[in-house]
């Protein structure tokens, strides 16, 4: 049996690549970006009108000049021209590329527009710009030409569509979808729309991993497998071969019936690890066949696979994906009540969590009924990693957390 710091290190030392496609940007979304993307043009590409009113020259207004006829108007999109006579102005709109002779623009709140003695449209300046440069946003002052504005590994959520889009890539490189088998195993196990008899239970947790998988923008298969060597033997080869990884919940213990990890080793799957030091989740076995599937088999309850799945196979799915953005730094969370556990077990403790008004996080342990209670993951947010070396555990105590809610 090893430890949980072990069997991370074990599965991340699995991980390949997965291989790039190229892709539309209108079906990119969620995608890990796997080229770097640049500024095609500076941002913003012009001397850009940050408000609605007139564009003028600050000399106008140093030497005194308040009253400025309109010498014409210019909306967003339209060519800039220049501004001859300087001691006209320009009415002009937000985003309107800044004319050359001006270099300010005065709010329509701060003007009073009148019509002039000679039927010109006059604006009368009433708070005067402080500099030029006043109400424009200057070229190139948030990024410039060439600049880096997404790095590859970053997965592409609807801020990084929206750069994308600005700088012209109509199409992206992004890595493959994640192709994963989810299988069920068990005779005590009905379909979702059967009335189980009293000894029977519906196959939920196939359910949840697909749920969980689905946020990593995998593309998921479900099976089943009764607890039968000869069905397991005639399944699973087509999905050690044909997928990327292989989930499998249940038949990994000690049981009379937890054939899995001798049928998958005699199929061609090294096992890597079998028993992590944790609870809950211990019988975890772990492997991978050669040029196929990485083997990830948890154990059946539905408590020990919830948390087998978020501690190991999801960091293994993000960085297949080599996604820097997904897989992020570490979370914390501060122990809201003390909590003894004594078993030298890694123990994944469930939390409700809440933000306090001095910025903390707040984990509140939550009852549960053990591996098997998964109504009890309703009122979690979360698990807080306990680590196998200590047994006393301090209220306000900063500890790692495993959030799967947000």
């Amino acid at each position: 049996m090893i430890s949980v710091e072990e069997a991370t290190r074990l599965v991340l030392a699995s991980v390949r690549p997965l291989p790039v496609e190229h892709i539309p940007l209108l079906e990119a979304r969620g995608r890990v970006l796997r080229e770097n993307l640049v500024a095609d043009r500076d941002f913003p590409p012009f001397d850009r009108v940050a408000m609605d009113g007139i564009a003028l020259a600050f000399s106008a207004v140093a030497a005194g000049q308040a009253v400025f006829p309109i010498a014409r108007t210019q909306l967003a999109g339209a060519p800039p021209e220049p501004l001859e006579d300087l001691r006209t102005a320009v009415e002009i709109m937000t985003g309107a590329a800044l004319p050359s002779g001006t270099d300010a623009v005065v709010r329509y709140e701060d003007l009073q527009i009148e019509p002039g003695l000679d039927g010109r449209v006059t604006a009368t300046v009433l708070v005067l710009p402080p500099a030029a440069g006043h109400n424009v946003h200057p070229r190139a002052a948030d990024r410039q030409q060439g600049e880096l504005l997404l790095p590859a590994g970053t997965r592409l959520g609807p801020a990084e569509i929206a750069v994308a889009a600005t700088v012209g890539a109509a199409r992206v490189v992004v890595t493959r979808t994640p192709q994963v088998a989810v299988v069920s195993t068990g005779d005590e196990l009905v379909e979702i729309g059967q009335t189980p008899l009293p000894h029977q239970i519906r196959r939920s947790n196939a359910y949840m991993l697909r749920a969980a998988l689905l946020e990593e923008d995998a593309r998921v298969e479900l099976f089943h497998f009764n607890d039968d060597p000869a069905a397991l033997r005639a399944g699973l080869p087509a999905l050690l071969t044909g997928f990327d990884a292989v989930l499998l919940s249940g038949a990994v213990s000690k049981g009379q019936a937890d054939f899995l990890p001798a049928i998958l080793q005699e199929l061609g799957a090294e096992q890597i690890f079998h028993e992590v030091s944790q609870r809950p989740g211990k019988p975890f076995w772990f492997g991978q066949k050669a040029g196929g599937a990485t083997v990830f088999a948890l154990p059946g309850n539905p408590v020990s696979t919830f948390v087998n799945y978020y501690r190991y196979v999801r960091p293994w799915l993000r960085a297949c994906q080599v996604s820097e953005s997904l897989a992020g730094a570490p979370q914390w969370a501060a122990l809201a009540t003390a909590v003894t556990f004594r078993p030298a077990l890694t123990h994944f403790l469930p939390v409700k969590l809440e933000s306090a008004p001095d910025g903390r996080l707040l984990a509140y342990p939550q009852r549960a009924g053990g591996s098997g209670d998964l109504a009890g993951l309703l009122s979690c947010d979360g698990f807080l990693e306990l680590p196998a070396a200590q047994t006393e555990f301090a209220v306000g105590e900063p500890l790692p957390l495993l959030r799967f809610r947000q």
